[in-house]
């Protein structure tokens, strides 16, 4: 086990790395970034900022030589970079885990391969696969590059083969997957911890709600039957046995309208839809990390609250910084910014947390705060 005082890394510098250097310092630890970005949120707050690419050898030299184990907060590191420091020191989610949660053919093989139901899809490496694949899907499809998309990025909806056509090449020629589009009832997600030695704690399913396919809201505990609850989070734990998984991992999954759920992707990290961990829940998702990193078990994921978490995006910064006063002034509304210096449109620059007796009076809150913050501008 790595005691309190050892220097932890983590390989980027975005809000993710910041919270984990939060909890990691709260807990006593030293926490060093390896990010580009000189304005990177994580670097502003980490005992040790290394600004340098990830493919930097003396970067990750040093890395390796003085941090005692080193963590991701994305899927998208070189594969390279994690090769180099697995060699030299504990790296957790491991590179076997991230490369496969970071291509949607070798994830949703990988799903399929654990007896795990899927929307139904093709991997399209080159053009000429697109004829076989829109014959054998119920169109519309959505079109989605296998790697490197998130928050809605790299997705395109087609109607017909023509379309799939022009939308591959839109995307760039590159190997995609065409997942035919599901009639949804809700999306919902399971954040989960396991330890190195198998320890597993998964948290109440979260409902999420997404907007120009980036996520709004996260409504906890999600309104869906206990039994689908129950079997969203053995699927979640099913995959986290399989990959033999050592960190935070995020499952998403679909409700369909005849009550099915299926796995739409996994995540090798903390996610969004994760974050009201942070006032609701005993453990934060950053505490489990920085916990199951260093050879601990999984804190307590008892839910303290209900609670609806709501995403803030850079639209709210139309001509000046947002009244912050009338979130505040809301005794139980948690405000999280994120430090970064420049909103733009679609932009995660923080988000709130909106904790009350039952979720629907957390919505209510949430909505309430909403269209505050969206009339003072």
């Amino acid at each position: 086990m790595i005691s309190p005082d050892a220097i932890l890394g983590v390989l980027g510098g975005g809000q993710l790395g910041r919270m984990f250097c939060i909890a990691a310092r709260t807990m006593g630890y030293r926490a060093w970034v390896l990010d580009p970005n000189p304005d990177s949120p994580a670097g502003a707050l980490a005992d040790r900022h290394l600004q340098a690419d990830y493919l930097d050898q003396d970067a990750l030299r040093e890395m390796s030589a003085q941090c005692a184990a080193v963590t991701t907060e994305f899927e998208n590191v070189p594969a390279e970079t994690l090769a180099f420091l697995e060699a030299r020191v504990p790296v957790h989610p491991g590179s076997k885990s991230v490369a496969i949660a970071r291509d949607r053919i070798l994830e949703k093989t990988f799903i399929r391969e654990q007896g795990l139901a899927t929307a139904s899809f093709f991997a399209i490496q080159q053009a000429d696969d697109l004829d076989a694949a829109c014959a054998g899907l119920h169109m519309p499809a959505i079109l989605k590059t296998a790697q490197l998309g998130y928050d809605g990025k790299g997705q395109i909806t087609v109607h017909s083969l023509e379309e799939a056509q022009t939308a591959f090449k839109q995307l760039g020629d590159i190997p995609c997957v065409l997942e035919e589009r599901v009639q949804l009832e809700r999306e919902v997600s399971v954040i989960l911890a396991r330890s190195a030695h198998g320890e597993i704690a998964a948290y109440p399913v979260g409902e999420n709600v997404h907007v120009n396919g980036i996520l709004d809201t996260t409504t906890v505990p999600a309104r869906i039957p206990e039994s689908l609850t129950a079997e969203a989070i053995d699927m979640a734990t099913r995959l986290a046995d399989k990959l033999d998984y050592c960190g935070v991992l995020a499952v998403e999954l679909f409700v369909t309208d005849d009550q099915q759920l299926l796995v739409n992707e996994m995540a090798p990290r903390p996610h969004n839809s994760g974050h009201y961990t942070l006032d609701a829940t005993v453990t934060s998702q950053f505490e489990q990390q920085v916990r199951v990193l260093c050879g601990f078990p999984p804190g307590s994921t008892r839910l303290l609250s209900p609670v609806v978490m709501v995403n803030i995006l850079g639209d709210l910064w139309k001509k000046d910084t947002p009244p912050w006063a009338s979130l505040l002034q809301h005794d139980s509304a948690k405000l999280h910014l994120y430090g970064k210096k420049r909103a733009l449109r679609g932009r995660k620059m923080g988000h709130y947390n909106c904790l009350a007796d039952n979720a629907e009076q957390a919505m209510t809150l949430a909505e309430k705060i909403r269209t505050q913050l969206i009339a003072a501008d």
